[in-house]
Parts: structure tokens; C-alpha cells; sequence
């Protein structure tokens, strides 16, 4: 009781509104609409205004390619320039060693990572639109690299003999087999910066879009398994193949468990010990983020100590602990990739390409939406694909954001790509002056540094409890992403996953809601009927609702919720009426026969009692064609059919964006089933795009007129009441 006062004081104080007006058809309400007029252009019209240069347009156009030449004029020295200074050294100081170890997950020699988180991240700065993503090397697309580095260039492909004792064959083996996959590597940077570059220009940003959040979590959570498993070696010391394509997984683990005995300790010990380092210096930095002017930097410090005591310790002589090795000082001549790698490759260079775009996108809408600024998805592909294409020719392999050091830029007081700039120049020094420093430092070391880093991707398993809560569809996604990408490797992985992802978009459109819809009393609200108890249906009408467009995939299926929802199916009523017909002729046909016969049996008794001078009173006698009437054709219309109360119903169009012509005939087979049963069927809240559709499918003719379709589903019940009121009388 004080529930439903608290709901009618509510009401009372509800803002209201009354408008009265005609009841509006299609063909009326255009009638009282006049159209803007617009002058159609003619495709030479088209090319020419497009082709048509300014120097506004020219100006803007500049700007949009190369948006440093817009912000840093305006740059503001004094507010941004100390942020982005911590930013760029704290984020360079991570940036060198994830190179390092992001290198190996490429299959190429460390060195090349520093290349990758050299020139793409300074080239960056002038071409992106982000201020807060760190571009450089990535766990995901290097493994992607390094699986396709590694199905390229084998180990058996270059030749040796195992047995041999001799380190310099040894050294000749790993420089020539790292200077195939380098060629491999550089190639797919190439051939994928061409393909980004080459969607940037097209406008081509919104491919993006078929890569779902849950498809791409999936996704990356399969490549973290993925980067796990080929660290396990380097991370125990023993050495075995790299394996590519489907079950690589199954083979690495199956791999490291056959050698597992020959583990070694002292490169277990240290690894292990760097991971504890690591996870401790996280969580410090997780939980007294708010108190710390920047994070502590522990993968470098991890790194200057791991070089310090493999140098003090000699560890790769004395404990045989692998070791990154030679780093060439200085800087690379540039040299044109392998052009004749490009069709083996072409594929996987497509893959890499979307991925890396969809995952520099994505943290590029993060931190837009959060700091208010926007960022371009188009120019975001141009300068990826700029950074790809001109950093090939100096070494580097594919790159993208990297979630990790994006985080670190941004909440270490980055305002702009400057910071960016300096974390490059710093990895620039490295290369440039220092870099041989590094060369002790075990590998085992790198192998944590990466491990530690897929923590994040780790969690993302928890994404199962999520969307079995809140879609099954999208939990579908994930799992059949994650399971594809892991057994299947990450280039078959991610094509079934966005196949299936188009399927799933099949499968909705082809199995929508289908409901009807009721008024909300002395509204013109219509809700769905099962769901509301308030929610009253007009006696006769019935308005039905599909939150689908009507296309060849669902027409079908349409139809029939249609005839199930509202309990009337034409087909039925007219083959009742058939069969109804049938039978009631049969009937005549049998009662014509039986007074045929009764006519004879008359005309014998007549002549029987003639003979015995005995006649009929009034011609009539007591015989069995007592009860035979005459049955006349017209009687065959005359027959009982099933009751139907349904006099109008309502096709609500308000969710439907498009119809094409299975669709359109489809409707106008609706329409002409249920006249013949005797309802009246109409369309209302029909959209402008899809009125312009059934026009130019034929749709509208002398039976099917712009009167069947209402502006409101409002419209229509009040145009079915009257229509219906004016029949009974």
C-alpha cells in the first residue's frame, strides 16, 4: 500500500506533457513535408571538388599527416616540459631492457631490440595523435615475429654437425640462422608497414572494429601462454628447438619436460631470484603508487645487477649460464629488406599488421577519453605503418603500443609524444655508447623480466567468471579466441577467432527477440507484454517487434515468430477453410446421392400403392429421406472455420536498419496472407533510410501503400481502432 502511494506521488510530481495532433500516416505526413531540394553531383563533379586544392586545404591536410607541425608551436615549456622529462627517463629505463628480452621472443639477437625501441619511437613523435602511448616492442606481435622468423629459418635449415665439439662452427651456426631470421623478421616490419600505411591512407581505420574486446582478449591471453612456454627454456638453462605453428605450444612443453634433467641450476637460481625482485618491486609500486614521485625502475635495476654478477661471477664461463653476447656499438648502415620473402610472409604480415593497430588504438581511446583530447584512428594506422615501413630499413621488426610502458608514461607525468622522444634517445645513448656493458647479462634474466611483464595478460582469465555472467555470446568469443590461438598458432588463432566473431554477428541477427508489445494505459508507451504486469494489449490488435533488421538470413524465421506470437498462421486458416470446403462438399455430394436414391424408392412406392389404390397425403411419406433437404452450391461458402479475434496487427519497425529484397517480399507476403484471413496489417516508427529501401526495392504499389505505414506505433492502434469501429458498424 505505501508502495503504490509512494508510485502516485511520484507520478504527481513527474513532468507531463499533452500533444494533440492528426493520426500520421506515411503518405499523409509526406504529404505535409517539403523535401529540401539538393542538386545531385555527377562523379566528374565529385573527383573535381575532391581534387580541388586550397591553401586552407593544403594547410590542414599537413597538419593532419604530420600533427607535431600543429601542437609543438604551441607547446607550453613551463607546464609540460618537467613531466615529460621524468616520463620519457622513466619510460626509457624500461624500455631498454623489455628490448632486450622482447628481441628473443622475435628470435633475433638482442641488439635488434634496441633497434625496434629506437627509430619507430622517435618517428612516432612526429606522425601520432596519442600523447600518452608508449610505442616499442611488444610480447604479443614478437612472439607473432618470432613464430614466423622460426617457420621461415628452422635450426635444421642451417646446416651443422651436432656433434661437433668446435665452438666456431657453433658461433658460424647461430650467425648464420639469427642473420636469416633477421632477414625474416626486417621483411615482415616492412611488408606490414606497407599494409598499415596503406589502410591509413584508404581510411581504412574502422577494420578495427571486427577485432572485439573479448576476441582480442582472448587473443593476447593465448599469446601470453604462448610467450610463457618459450621462456621456460631460458629461464631453466637447457636448450631445445623453437617451435612454430599449430601445437607449438604442446611441443615446446613436451620439449623442455623431455630435457628437463639437464636443467641449469645456477641459471634457475638466477632467474628465479629475478622474478621475486620483480614481482616484490610491482607491488611496491602497486600499492604506494599515490607516495611515490615516479616507480621504481626494477627492470633495470634487475638488469644492472644480473650483468654485474655474471661479469663478477663469470657465470657463462664457470656455469655455462647463457648470456646475451656480442652488441655491436653504433648504429646500422640502412639496407632494403628481402623483397622476395613478401609472398610467404604476405599473410602473417596482414595479421600482425591489425593486431598491432588494434592494440595501439585501443590504448590510444584509453587515455583520449580520460585526459579529454581525441586521437585519429586513420593517422594512428599511418604512423604505425610509417614506423614499421622506415624502421625495417634500419634493423627493426614490428612494433606497437606496449600496454606496460604506456601506463608508466602516463602516470609518471607525460603530457605529450616529447616524452616519447626522450625515452627513445635514451635507448639512442645505449645503443650508441654503452650497449657493450650489457653483453654479460644472462638470458635467464630477460626470460624473467618477460614472464613478470604477462602478469597483466595472466588475469585476463578471470574475463570467463565476467561474461558468463554477462554474455554467453562474448564468452564464446573469448574461449574459442584463446583455444583457436593457442593450438593453432597465433596467425590461424586469430583468423578463426574473427571468423567465428562473424558468425556469432550472423547468429544474432538470424536468432533476435521477438516480442509483443502492449500500452502502458493513458500513455502512447508500448512495452513488451510478458515482462510488465501494467502492460495492456488493445482487444484485436496485436503489435509485434523483432530487435532485428529484416534481411535473407532471418525471414524465415520472422514469418514464423510472427504466426507463433500472435496465435494467427494465414496457412492454416485458409487450408482449414480448404479442408472445411472439401468436406462440406462431400457432405452435398453425399446428400444429392441419398435424395437421388430416396427420389427412386419414392417413385417405386408410388407405383406399389397405385396398384393397390393407395396415394400419399400431400405427396409426402414416411421414409428414409424423411430428414434429405435439398442442398443448393451456394452453401458450399457456408462453413465453420477456426475463430480468429484478431482483426489488426501491428509489424513495429522502430529496431529494424535495413531491409533488403528477400525482406521486402517477404513483408509484402505478410501483408497479403493475413488480408485474406481478414486482418489489416501495418508497419509503424519506420526509418528514413528504410522507407528509401523499400522504394527502390518496388515495395510500395496498388495494394501496398504508403498508408500501411505509421510514423508511431501510437499511430497505427488509433488508425486500427478506427478502422475497426467504422467495419462494425
Amino acid at each position: 500500500m505505501e508502495h503504490a502511494q509512494e508510485r502516485e506521488a511520484c507520478l504527481e510530481q513527474t513532468q507531463r506533457y499533452c500533444v494533440e495532433r492528426p493520426i500520421y500516416n506515411q503518405e499523409l505526413l509526406q504529404g505535409q513535408l517539403h523535401r529540401r531540394e539538393r542538386a545531385p553531383q555527377t562523379l566528374r563533379q565529385k573527383i573535381a571538388h575532391s581534387c580541388r586544392c586550397s591553401s586552407k586545404k593544403a594547410k590542414s591536410h599537413l597538419y593532419r599527416f604530420i600533427p607535431i607541425l600543429k601542437w609543438l608551436p604551441r607547446y607550453p615549456v613551463k607546464e609540460y616540459l618537467l613531466g615529460d622529462i621524468i616520463s620519457g627517463i622513466s619510460t626509457g629505463v624500461m624500455q631498454l631492457p623489455q628490448g632486450l628480452a622482447y628481441a628473443m621472443l622475435a628470435a633475433v639477437p638482442p641488439v635488434f631490440g634496441l633497434y625496434s625501441s629506437f627509430y619507430p619511437v622517435f618517428l612516432y613523435t612526429f606522425f601520432g595523435t596519442s600523447k600518452h602511448i608508449s610505442i616499442g616492442t611488444f610480447a604479443v606481435i614478437s612472439m607473432m615475429v618470432g613464430g614466423v622468423a622460426v617457420r621461415q629459418v628452422p635450426d635444421e635449415m642451417i646446416s651443422v654437425d651436432y656433434n661437433s665439439t668446435n665452438v666456431t662452427d657453433w658461433l658460424e651456426y647461430y650467425h648464420a640462422r639469427d642473420t636469416k631470421r633477421v632477414q625474416v623478421a626486417v621483411t615482415l616490419a616492412f611488408l606490414s608497414g606497407i599494409i598499415q600505411l596503406c589502410l591509413g591512407l584508404l581510411r581504412f581505420g574502422f577494420v578495427a572494429i571486427y577485432l572485439t574486446e573479448p576476441l582480442v582478449r582472448g587473443f593476447t591471453t593465448a599469446a601470453a601462454v604462448h610467450v610463457f612456454t618459450s621462456q621456460l627454456k631460458y629461464l631453466l638453462g637447457i636448450k631445445t628447438n623453437r617451435y612454430s605453428g599449430p601445437l607449438s605450444v604442446v611441443y615446446s612443453i613436451a620439449a623442455v619436460l623431455s630435457k628437463i634433467t639437464t636443467t641449469n641450476i645456477a641459471a634457475l637460481i638466477v632467474g628465479l631470484t629475478c622474478i621475486v625482485l620483480l614481482l616484490i618491486g610491482k607491488e611496491i609500486n602497486l600499492r604506494f603508487k599515490k607516495k611515490l614521485p615516479v616507480p621504481i625502475p626494477m627492470e633495470i635495476i634487475v638488469v644492472i645487477i644480473g650483468t654485474g654478477v655474471s661479469a663478477g661471477m663469470n657465470l657463462n664461463e664457470s656455469y655455462k649460464v647463457d648470456i646475451v653476447g656480442n652488441i655491436p656499438q653504433g648504429l646500422r648502415a640502412p639496407a632494403v629488406p628481402e623483397i622476395q620473402l613478401i609472398p610467404a610472409i604476405f599473410v602473417d604480415a596482414i595479421a600482425i599488421a591489425i593486431v598491432g593497430f588494434s592494440m595501439a588504438v585501443s590504448m590510444a581511446k584509453i587515455f583520449a577519453l580520460k585526459h579529454g583530447y581525441t586521437t585519429d584512428g586513420n593517422q594512428e594506422l599511418i604512423a604505425l605503418g610509417i614506423c614499421n615501413f622506415a624502421g625495417s630499413f634500419f634493423q627493426s621488426f614490428s612494433v606497437t603500443c606496449s600496454m606496460s610502458r604506456s601506463l608508466v608514461q602516463e602516470s609518471t607525468g607525460g603530457k605529450t609524444q616529447i616524452a616519447g622522444a626522450l625515452s627513445s634517445i635514451m635507448v639512442l645513448l645505449v645503443i650508441v655508447a654503452i650497449g657493450y656493458l650489457f653483453e654479460p647479462l644472462p638470458q635467464t634474466v630477460l626470460a624473467a623480466i618477460v614472464m613478470v611483464n604477462l602478469k597483466g595478460m595472466f588475469k585476463q582469465f578471470g574475463d570467463v567468471v565476467h561474461f558468463w555472467r554477462t554474455s554467453k555470446i562474448e564468452l564464446a568469443i573469448w574461449v574459442v579466441a584463446f583455444v583457436a590461438s593457442l593450438f593453432l598458432g597465433l596467425d590461424y588463432g586469430l583468423l578463426t577467432a574473427v571468423a567465428f566473431a562473424m558468425i556469432t554477428i550472423i547468429y544474432r541477427t538470424q536468432s533476435p527477440q521477438y516480442r509483443i508489445l502492449g500500452q502502458i494505459p493513458d500513455t502512447d508507451i508500448y512495452c513488451d507484454v510478458a515482462e510488465y504486469e501494467e502492460v495492456k494489449e488493445y482487444p484485436g490488435i496485436k503489435i509485434f517487434q523483432a530487435n532485428a533488421s529484416l534481411y535473407f538470413a532471418n525471414s524465415e524465421s520472422y514469418t514464423s515468430a510472427l504466426k507463433k506470437k500472435t496465435g494467427v498462421d494465414p496457412c492454416a486458416i485458409l487450408a482449414a477453410r480448404r479442408k472445411a470446403q472439401k468436406r462440406h462438399a462431400r457432405e452435398i455430394k453425399a446428400a444429392n446421392a441419398l435424395r437421388k436414391k430416396a427420389a427412386n424408392d419414392v417413385e417405386a412406392s408410388v407405383k406399389h400403392e397405385i396398384a393397390n389404390d393407395e396415394l400419399p397425403v400431400n405427396g409426402k411419406f414416411a421414409s428414409a429421406d424423411a430428414n434429405v433437404q435439398d442442398v443448393s452450391p451456394d452453401e458450399h461458402e457456408h462453413f465453420v472455420e477456426p475463430e480468429t479475434n484478431i482483426h489488426s496487427l501491428i509489424l513495429d519497425f522502430t529496431p529494424v536498419n535495413f531491409v533488403d529484397s528477400v525482406g521486402a517480399k517477404t513483408l509484402k507476403s505478410i501483408i497479403k496472407e493475413y488480408k485474406e484471413v481478414g486482418v489489416h496489417v501495418c508497419i509503424a516508427s519506420c526509418s528514413g533510410p528504410v522507407m528509401n529501401e523499400l522504394t527502390r526495392l518496388n515495395f510500395f504499389d496498388n495494394t501496398v501503400t504508403r498508408e500501411l505505414l505509421f510514423h508511431s506505433v501510437h499511430d497505427a492502434v488509433l488508425a486500427c481502432r478506427v478502422k475497426a469501429g467504422s467495419a462494425s458498424q
